[in-house]
């Protein structure tokens, strides 16, 4: 695994752990989908609970793949085990990344717009400067609006532990241009 993927993966960890307690638990992957379905305000009901769903996913691939002792919480050395396997967790990365990407696109015209894109990433907790970084690393098209399939393929990126160099690496505090 290269650095650029160790330092995405803690960086997701920190904003996962919604509670700041250390470790992964059910209640985060509730908080933070209740964070950003709030800012799908033009979002159907459907897309909100794919949403919804898919946070309830990825909590239970981690709890599944890793939760050995059963005490229902997951670690950082344990989440980077499992995200960082895709063969444990690329059909749960997938169902996220187009269940948000889905938020993103609320009148169906396969584009997302800079100011729904900044509220979704700033309700998963990411920094405004590293957000804009990222949207404009996707070469936003006239209109300012980048396209469903590169967001779900930037997320699919993040999550890829021999990619480098990627535009998912802005999101990192520290390396916005």
């Amino acid at each position: 695994m290269g650095t650029e993927a160790s330092r995405r993966v803690a960086l997701v960890f920190s904003l996962f752990d919604a509670d700041a307690n250390g470790v992964l638990e059910r209640d985060d992957f509730d908080l933070m989908a209740d964070r950003v379905v709030r800012e799908a305000h033009e979002s159907d009901r459907a897309a909100q609970d794919a949403m919804r769903a898919a946070f309830r996913r990825y909590w239970t691939t981690l709890l599944t793949e890793l939760d050995a002792d059963g005490d229902g919480e997951i670690d950082f050395e344990e989440f980077t085990a499992c995200v960082l396997s895709p063969e444990r967790f690329d059909a749960t990365i997938s169902v996220f990344a187009e269940a948000l990407a889905a938020l993103g696109d609320p009148d169906g015209d396969g584009l997302i717009e800079r100011p729904l894109f900044m509220a979704l990433m700033r309700a998963i907790g990411f920094e405004a400067e590293n957000i804009d970084a990222l949207f404009d690393a996707f070469e936003p098209t006239d209109g300012d609006r980048i396209r469903v399939e590169t967001w779900v393929e930037g997320i699919k990126d993040y999550y890829a532990p021999g990619k480098a160099g990627i535009p998912g690496d802005h999101l990192v505090v520290g390396t916005a241009v």
